[in-house]
């Protein structure tokens, strides 16, 4: 193979390792909005979806069965905060819309931003779990030693089969590292 051949052919060999680099980097760019909507339309990994207030209202209550709600709470061990569910289960009928409250306290000397990431199990029913309201939409600020009660509104759909007879609604928070104001080691907040 003469020089001119072998530069030809490592310049495509170039192209090509280039280009496919390229298509790998969007396809990983691409993952998180497709993995996104796929969890969103099957709801698998327990993903919940968000109804508007008149859309829930719309929906049509069967008052012939009743769907235990069950909630848990779970705070990342980085944020100094306590999170409760007010109450730890309730009774509803799939099309009702309901409102239950849970309470987070800050325990830092400082301001403290987190973020509730929701999930519903089983995983295949999470479809059937829309919120209206919740607290795990926006970013929660927590003042010094602050406790909140934060609202969630939801309604069960009533094409939840049949056979599913309780469900779960965990949260866990998660500390929002640009937000929060944690002062440095013998360093006071400010006041």
């Amino acid at each position: 193979m003469s020089q001119h051949a072998r530069r030809a052919a490592n310049r495509r060999t170039a192209c090509k390792l280039v280009v496919t680099t390229c298509l790998m980097f969007g396809f990983g760019y691409a993952l998180v909005p497709l993995y996104n909507v796929f969890c969103e339309v099957t709801g698998i990994n327990g993903k919940t979806a968000r109804v508007s207030a008149a859309a829930a209202a719309a929906v049509e209550v069967d008052e012939s069965r009743l769907v235990t709600v069950e909630f848990v709470t779970n705070v990342n061990v980085d944020l100094p905060w306590d999170f409760r569910p007010l109450v730890n289960k309730v009774q509803v009928h799939p099309g009702a819309e309901t409102q239950v409250e849970f309470e987070a306290t800050n325990h830092a000397q400082y301001r403290v931003t987190g973020n509730a990431v929701p999930s519903v199990a089983p995983n295949a029913a999470a479809r059937y779990f829309n919120k209206t309201e919740c607290f795990c939409f926006t970013q929660q600020a927590l003042g010094p030693l602050e406790t909140r009660t934060m609202p969630v509104r939801f309604v069960v759909d009533p094409r939840l089969p049949a056979d599913v007879k309780v469900l779960t609604l965990a949260y866990t928070f998660f500390e929002s590292m640009p937000t929060s104001a944690a002062p440095a080691p013998g360093v006071l907040p400010p006041s």
